[in-house]
């Protein structure tokens, strides 16, 4: 598997490329921002983008839907309780004194226990609500991409319109917690962890 994490845009969040290294089939998920840093990465490896997976839909993950989707022609996966974000994100960055560009509508929307399959890869969609309600978490392997359900030593923050704390940590015990305690946790933010570590230490998972 070919792994990049690029960090973009004003609020650098973490944007994922996944390739099949036999195929050169590959899936981005979260393009915040800097759809041609993005590009450009892809080419690196000679990687043709299928999908592009939005784990919810604030402006920070989805930004460079649209440049991304007219450059590649890829699938935008969402799930259907974040779709309407997608058409709302000049008004939101605004609200943040930022500036983001209105993403197509998604060409796939996905629920708890679907997959997304490109080459030799398939991620197992685990829908992960509380951070907003169409949040949702990719496993493969021992990996896990969560968006912004879960940080290291910190979880989603649930003051946004359709967050909700107890639904967030319902969310990170019942569905993420038993994927195991090496599985590494590739998050929305920052530097990644282990759901061991977060098991142990997180403040407010104990």
């Amino acid at each position: 598997m070919i792994l990049k994490t690029l960090a973009v845009g004003p609020i650098m969040a973490n944007c994922y490329i996944i390739g099949c290294e036999n195929t050169k089939s590959a899936a981005v998920i979260d393009p915040g921002e800097e759809a041609d840093r993005i590009l450009k990465e892809l080419a690196k490896d000679n990687l043709t983008l299928k999908y592009i997976i939005n784990t919810h839909g604030h402006f920070d993950h989805v930004g460079g839907n649209y440049d991304l989707k007219k450059a590649s022609g890829a699938d935008i996966v969402i799930h259907p309780a974040d779709e309407a974000m997608l058409a709302d994100l000049v008004r939101t960055a605004a609200a943040f004194g930022l500036s983001a560009q209105n993403s197509p509508a998604p060409d796939r929307t996905v629920q708890e226990g679907d997959t997304i399959s490109f080459g030799e890869i398939t991620l197992k969609v685990l829908h992960t609500p509380g951070h907003s309600p169409g949040g949702i978490s990719l496993h493969t392997d021992n990996m896990v991409f969560v968006g912004d359900t879960l940080f290291a030593g910190s979880i989603g923050r649930t003051d946004l319109p359709g967050g909700d704390f107890q639904t967030l940590i319902s969310s990170i015990k019942t569905k993420l917690f038993p994927l195991g305690d090496d599985v590494k946790v590739y998050t929305g933010h920052e530097q990644a962890t282990t759901i061991g570590q977060e098991k142990r230490a997180n403040p407010f998972l104990r």
